[in-house]
Parts: C-alpha cells; sequence; structure tokens
C-alpha cells in the first residue's frame, strides 16, 4: 500500500511539473517569468550538436573560415524554442573584441541598477538619453549616461555576481571604459585594455537573462526590452530580419567603428522555431555584409 502511495504522489509530481512547463513554455511575452528552479547558467546548456553544426555552416565560406582561425570572427547563438532548456553554441565565444557602440546594452543596465537602488533619479530626461542611446545609437546621449554613472558603477554592475557580464575567468565580456566623445580619460578593461568591449558568450548571456526577466528586477527587464525594441537603424541583423521575419519582435543593439563591426539581436516570432538570441564581432572591412548574411546560415542551422 505505501508503495502504491509513493508511485501515486510521483506520477502527480510528474504530471503537475508537465503541466508547469507546458504553460510557462507556451508564454508569448517577454519578459518570461519562470521559477528560480528553471534557470540555469547559459554556459551550462552548450549544446555541442548545435555547435558543430553551426562551425560547419559558417566554415563553408573560405573568408568566414580564415577570419575564424585568425579569431577576427566571433559568433553566439542560443536557440530559445524551449526557452527553459536553451541550446547555446559560440564559436571564439569567450574572444573579447572591440565592439563600438554594442556595449552601450551595458551603460543601459548600470542605469536601470542605479535607479532601482535610487543611486540615479529617474527623470523624463534621462529616459529620452537611454532611448537615444539605444534606438538611434547617439553618442551625445551615452556620453551624458556614461558622465551621469560614472565608470566604477559601470564596472560593478557588470561584474557583479548576479550579472557575471564581465568575468577575467572567462576573457572578460562586456566593458565601457571611455565616453563616447573625443574628450575624455580612458578606463580600459583589465584584460587587453579595450574601451568599449564585448565578447559573444557574455552578450548571449545579458539577452538570455533579459528574456527571463533577470536583469535588476522583472519590471526594469521589461523597461529594457522596450527600449530595445523596434530598433530604429535597420543594418546588419535587421536588414535581414526584415526580409525573412517581418513579424518577429525585435530587440537589438548593434557597433561599427572602422573595419570592427558588430550586432546582438533577440528574436521573438510568433512561431516558436523562430525565437533565438545572435551575437556577432567581426574585424573586418566586409563586416556589415557579413552579419547580414549570417542570420539566413544561423535559421539553417536552427533548421527554420
Amino acid at each position: 500500500m505505501l508503495k502504491s502511495y509513493w508511485k501515486t504522489l510521483f506520477l502527480a509530481l510528474l504530471l503537475a511539473f508537465g503541466s508547469l512547463t507546458s504553460s510557462l513554455t507556451a508564454q508569448d511575452k517577454l519578459p518570461l517569468s519562470p521559477p528560480e528552479f528553471l534557470l540555469h547558467p547559459l554556459r551550462t546548456m552548450t549544446d555541442a550538436k548545435l555547435e558543430a553544426r553551426l562551425m560547419q555552416r559558417l566554415t563553408a565560406d573560405p573568408k568566414w573560415a580564415q577570419l575564424i582561425k585568425n579569431k577576427k570572427m566571433a559568433v553566439g547563438l542560443v536557440d530559445l524554442k524551449d526557452p527553459y532548456n536553451p541550446r547555446f553554441a559560440s564559436i571564439n565565444g569567450n574572444e573579447m573584441m572591440y565592439a563600438a557602440s554594442l556595449p552601450k546594452i551595458a551603460i543601459l543596465l548600470a542605469a536601470m541598477d542605479a535607479m532601482e537602488k535610487g543611486e540615479l533619479k529617474e527623470t523624463e530626461e534621462i529616459r529620452q538619453d537611454l532611448q537615444a542611446m539605444i534606438c538611434y545609437s547617439n553618442n551625445q546621449a551615452s556620453t551624458r549616461m556614461i558622465d551621469r554613472l560614472g565608470y566604477s558603477k559601470i564596472e560593478e554592475t557588470l561584474t557583479n555576481p548576479r550579472y557575471e557580464l564581465y568575468d577575467e575567468d572567462f576573457g572578460g565580456g562586456l566593458w565601457v571604459g571611455k565616453r563616447y566623445a573625443a574628450s575624455g580619460e580612458r578606463y580600459p578593461d583589465p584584460i587587453k585594455g579595450l574601451s568599449h568591449a564585448a565578447t559573444t558568450s557574455q552578450v548571449c548571456r545579458f539577452y538570455y537573462l533579459l528574456a527571463m526577466g533577470q536583469l535588476v528586477s522583472y519590471e526594469r527587464s521589461a523597461q529594457m526590452l522596450e527600449i530595445m525594441d523596434d530598433p530604429a537603424l535597420h543594418h546588419k541583423f535587421v536588414n535581414t530580419l526584415d526580409q525573412i521575419a517581418p513579424e518577429a519582435d525585435v530587440y537589438r543593439k548593434s557597433g561599427s567603428w572602422k573595419t570592427f563591426h558588430a550586432d546582438s539581436v533577440l528574436v521573438w516570432g510568433k512561431n516558436p522555431k523562430r525565437r533565438y538570441i545572435l551575437v556577432a564581432l567581426t574585424d573586418d572591412p566586409d563586416g556589415e555584409q557579413i552579419i547580414r548574411k549570417l542570420v539566413r546560415e544561423v535559421e539553417k542551422t536552427l533548421q527554420i
């Protein structure tokens, strides 16, 4: 009788868990709000088969293969078809590169953290600067935000154990150490001495935590998503997504300077098959076109 009781209880718990995960997976609105036990560090969700398939597709292009070999091209991908069982793949994922305006997402996070803690007063002027900084990549607005926050606050937020978006044990990550202006002191990162830097793995982590409502708070995550939604600049990833997935919600930040081209996007389509995070960093004069073409190759890898 006791054995029958435990068997019944186990089956009931199994059914309840299945019902819970099915209900959560069916959620369509970002950010999601999973229970803590369903969240895992992204780097522990690496899918070797997905990574091998991605590498095979990208290195089929001889130029891309050479860039990857020379560590001048890095790609990060998170398959979110089942958002509570993400599949992560990266190529040169811990290779930190100059990322131009992409690290402005770090300023956005530090500002949200500061406002949540009462260290920065949330005003209409600040909300407008955050919108201009992300949506239009406005350098003047970005510089004003850096001056309000200070480099120490930005670093403190990025290295916070809750986020670990800059981690010296994993190649560094997101870093902002210079105003987006000609004047001002530099505050270079400790590993490579870069002013505006990123790794694809840590940027993927940023978007994953954002999608799960884990950056600062659920409400602040929702606020950040609203700012990052519907980008005004329709180049790189967005140029291709406009053609192949015009119905999808696109949350995005990119950057370019000289031969350095970077882009990052959270794609949330009506069809769960088209739900993924994609990040690319390149050091090549043709980086803009490479990043445009990359979207189609990634969607083939994901079998969309």
